[in-house]
């Protein structure tokens, strides 16, 4: 009867964990740390941004608010006012984190990210339709995003089809499809009127001024549901890297889950960019970030979200007190920080050869 007996199996540097005989998770001890790292980073800047402001508030105080025993004012100021910001500026920034691990992973390109392969042009434009010839609300902007994105993802995939979806092919499609949809982003502001362009440039800048909990619990619950469908997928996604052949050898599903894969990455991109604008270069440099830093092959899809979950509550917080009183709109410091990283990345990428 002992040699029935299962227990735990450990090893140096990874953990596997069996129970029931079939059920099986073996996991590095360095990709966990720096997940347990990225998460505290992620929620300590959080609570140091909801305790900023012209009602600055400690950390402890903050803490104790979020607890329910705060005065009436600091429930009202966090609760009402700075909350959703927050929680907002952290769905966005996983759900980028994801998307763009997801298709930097498809492509096994680093510089295969959904604002660079124009799925943050698609949603632009789909937000400016509703913004210049219709003047939507709040709502209709948002379901203009989402729609943009979503049907620039399907063509730039029927586009990239040929036998299959292929890397390079995905990328230099997906420049193409930003290049045009950048023309039609620029030809949409010409015919718009002053109100409406002062609108729309606000938008494209990419912020999360006036986010409310109106904005953070549609994004909530679409990322609620297609994260964890991602991360359900990270096993045969780890094995796509290696080629489709290979993955088909250890049997996977490789077009199904590849349609998946896109078909939800897509969708985060067009939730995170219909709540806050398009915010520039999270989706390209936090899945990089990530696998830097847990140094384990594979797309890194958990460290990816919380990478880009701190990077973005981080960069609101540089964007609201670095410059005085001025506040600037995130997407802003985003693109600042984000395009030093792109050049650094393609000189890195060339001198190894690779572009």
């Amino acid at each position: 009867m002992k040699s029935e007996e299962r227990t735990p199996v450990r090893r140096t540097g990874t953990r596997t964990v069996r129970a029931g005989g079939a059920l099986s998770l073996r996991f590095g001890l360095r990709p966990v740390v720096a997940s347990v790292v990225l998460a505290v980073v992620a929620l300590a800047v959080a609570v140091v941004l909801i305790g900023s402001g012209d009602f600055p508030m400690t950390p402890g105080e903050v803490v104790s608010t979020l607890l329910g025993n705060g005065v009436p004012a600091q429930e009202f100021i966090v609760s009402d006012v700075r909350l959703p910001r927050v929680l907002a500026g952290l769905l966005v920034g996983a759900a980028l984190g994801v998307s763009g691990a997801v298709f930097q992973s498809i492509s096994r390109n680093p510089l295969g990210s959904p604002d660079v392969l124009g799925f943050g042009q698609g949603a632009t434009v789909g937000a400016l339709l509703m913004i210049v010839l219709f003047r939507g609300n709040n709502w209709a902007v948002a379901a203009g995003a989402l729609a943009g994105c979503l049907v620039t993802g399907v063509l730039v995939y029927l586009l990239a089809w040929q036998r299959g979806v292929h890397g390079y092919r995905l990328v230099l499609v997906g420049i193409g499809a930003a290049a045009m949809l950048t023309a039609v982003m620029q030809y949409l502001l010409t015919k718009a009127d002053l109100v409406d362009a002062t609108r729309a440039v606000q938008w494209i800048t990419g912020t999360l001024d006036g986010q409310g909990w109106e904005q953070v619990v549609p994004l909530a619950v679409i990322c609620a549901v297609l994260i964890p469908v991602v991360l359900g997928h990270g096993r045969a996604l780890r094995m796509m890297e290696m080629g489709d052949d290979s993955a088909y050898a250890l049997g996977v599903p490789v077009e199904r889950t590849r349609v998946v894969l896109i078909l939800c990455a897509v969708l985060l991109m067009g939730a995170a960019t219909s709540a806050a604008g398009p915010i520039a270069f999270v989706a390209l440099s936090a899945p990089q970030l990530a696998r830097r830093l847990t140094r384990s092959p594979g797309p890194n899809l958990f460290p990816a979200a919380l990478m880009g979950a701190g990077l973005l509550v981080s960069a609101d917080w540089v964007a609201q007190q670095a410059f005085g009183e001025r506040q600037l709109p995130v997407g802003v410091v985003t693109g600042v920080v984000g395009g030093c990283y792109l050049l650094w990345l393609l000189v890195t990428e060339r001198k190894a050869g690779r572009i």
